[in-house]
């Protein structure tokens, strides 16, 4: 089987493990993965990435000259890709950059006129209900009109695209899987007590931008309410609600219970995580604001949650978005926004250390059956070869 994945976040190897672990499933897999020959992540002020080609096995990453160099919605490719199609001939064409993508539009065109009979796919994360206009909406459209198969990062993605019409086959699983071997269980003795965690300290573990939506100031309320035990609140990341967070934890009176870790290197994330009695992933939807790109946001996801289930750390997350399908029942779920019941989610896991153990169990099965890379490339196996058959 010959797979062609067109994607800009290939540009990072780390992130091609999934693929990586597809091509070494059966012998006959060749997986070529495309990526632009030269990006500027996070914006035109950032320095520009400039790919070079990579090669194990039946795995390779192909630079592919490239049409906008920090957007991925009108991300599209050079001639050399017709050579590369005509050399590759690919039976599934993926391309990871959404429904409106002129990038998936241009190898759709390609995969017709080339004869290649290769089948269509692309992958999203869009969970919200959007309206478009012209000429996007015919961009969409024959998208749409000429896809055998969605993978969507979540249910409510799924959802959108029927809403739109789309009505062939659908896989729901997210882009990238979670590295066993990097978040595992490790003890941290010195980190510990770096960070000043005592020994009977529950430690309630925060990884994420710090912004409103994360559901944050809930946290903070509910971990306010409990002041009487003994807990710290492990805070990874940085954003603009951290000033706000600092005047609140100042008001509610729990001010040196915070600990923040700002900047930590990707690597070290899983040292961070081993610490937790808990991981909480308090998410609100904000289906209010309105910008030029985006009607709101809802969790796609929560990446972290399957790193916290794989570290053996066990999770909550609230009831936004895809976090109860991440979670399952290897985990506890709150109404988001709802004080109380994640004060009470705290709590159990505080009083009840057979549940806490039982739910470490469900969360390491869980992420092993169906989160890992490897776990991942067999799911996406079997959806292209349903496609074919």
């Amino acid at each position: 089987m010959r797979i062609l994945v067109a994607s800009h976040s290939y540009i990072v190897d780390l992130n091609c493990e999934k693929l990586r672990a597809l091509a070494r499933l059966e012998p006959e897999i060749e997986v070529t993965v495309v990526v632009p020959r030269r990006w500027r992540p996070g914006g035109v002020q950032n320095k520009i990435i400039e790919t070079q080609p990579r090669q194990e096995g039946s795995f390779r990453v192909v630079p592919v000259s490239n049409f906008s160099e920090n957007n991925q919605g009108l991300l599209t490719f050079g001639a050399d890709i017709i050579s590369l199609l005509r050399q590759f001939r690919p039976q599934i064409i993926q391309v990871e950059q959404g429904a409106k993508a002129l990038g998936y539009a241009q190898l759709i065109t390609l995969n017709k006129l080339m004869r290649l009979k290769a089948k269509n796919l692309f992958f999203t994360w869009w969970n919200l209900p959007y309206d478009l206009k012209f000429p996007v909406s015919v961009l969409e459209a024959y998208n749409l009109r000429n896809t055998d198969g969605v993978i969507a990062g979540n249910q409510d993605g799924a959802e959108v695209l029927r809403q739109h019409g789309y009505r062939g086959l659908v896989k729901v699983m997210p882009q990238l899987g979670v590295d066993e071997n990097r978040f595992c269980p490790q003890p941290q003795p010195e980190l510990k007590s770096q960070l000043g965690i005592q020994p009977d300290d529950f430690v309630v573990g925060f990884v994420g931008r710090f912004v409103e939506e994360k559901g944050l100031l809930t946290l903070g309320l509910a971990l306010a309410g409990l002041r009487e035990r003994p807990w710290k609140w492990l805070l990874l990341g940085r954003g603009p609600l951290q000033t706000v967070l600092m005047e609140k934890a100042v008001e509610w009176g729990i001010k040196e219970r915070l600990i923040w870790v700002e900047s930590v290197a990707h690597d070290e994330v899983p040292r961070y995580i081993n610490l937790m009695s808990t991981l909480v992933l308090p998410s609100e939807t904000n289906t209010q604001f309105k910008t030029l790109t985006a009607a709101g946001w809802k969790e796609q996801f929560g990446h972290v949650l399957i790193e916290a289930m794989a570290s053996k750390v066990p999770v909550i997350g609230s009831d936004s978005g895809e976090i109860p399908y991440v979670i399952a029942e290897a985990g506890l779920i709150f109404p988001e926004r709802d004080v109380a019941a994640l004060q009470k989610c705290i709590l159990s896991l505080m009083e009840q250390p057979e549940l806490a153990q039982k739910l470490v169990r469900l969360g390491y099965e869980r992420v092993m059956s169906h989160y890992t890379n490897q776990a991942l490339a067999r799911q996406i196996l079997g959806f292209y070869k349903q496609l074919l058959a």
